[in-house]
């Protein structure tokens, strides 16, 4: 059912919103946010809620409004709005993104790892470090 903020009592608005906000904050890691976020939320508005911290990340990445807009398919309006929550003063937005960055370049670092093929003279270097210890300081300082 959806309601009118206007329409909500200042105290019923104020209560409802710290009990999402605790509910929110007790929860300890990222699987019980996506359960507590897919029994709450309908897939549609998990969807534009993610849609909105792409376009978040795309504006501090200073992207232009067209690149945005032909990327992810919204309207300019949406954008517009982002980006004006974006300037607000509390920084919940800019903060989100920043943290959403570093755990995505770890991921990106952890899953891009270069795989060999097993038995390769490669692949035995990296499973046995010390019996290749030579070659593996060899191969560093070339690197350098």
């Amino acid at each position: 059912m959806k309601i009118k903020p206007r329409k909500v009592k200042n105290s019923d608005r104020i209560k409802y919103l710290d009990a999402l906000y605790t509910a929110v904050a007790s929860l300890k890691s990222r699987e019980e946010v996506k359960n507590f976020l897919r029994d709450l939320l309908t897939e549609s508005e998990r969807i534009m809620m993610g849609r909105r911290v792409v376009i978040a990340q795309r504006l501090l990445e200073d992207k232009t409004y067209d690149e945005i807009r032909r990327e992810i398919g919204v309207g300019v309006d949406t954008i517009m709005r982002v980006h004006r929550w974006l300037s607000g003063d509390d920084g919940g937005y800019e903060k989100a993104v920043k943290t959403l960055n570093k755990v995505l370049e770890s991921r990106e670092k952890r899953y891009n790892k270069e795989i060999y093929e097993p038995g390769s003279f490669k692949w035995l270097k990296r499973r046995y470090p010390l019996h290749f210890f030579l070659f593996n300081l060899f191969d560093e300082l070339n690197k350098k």
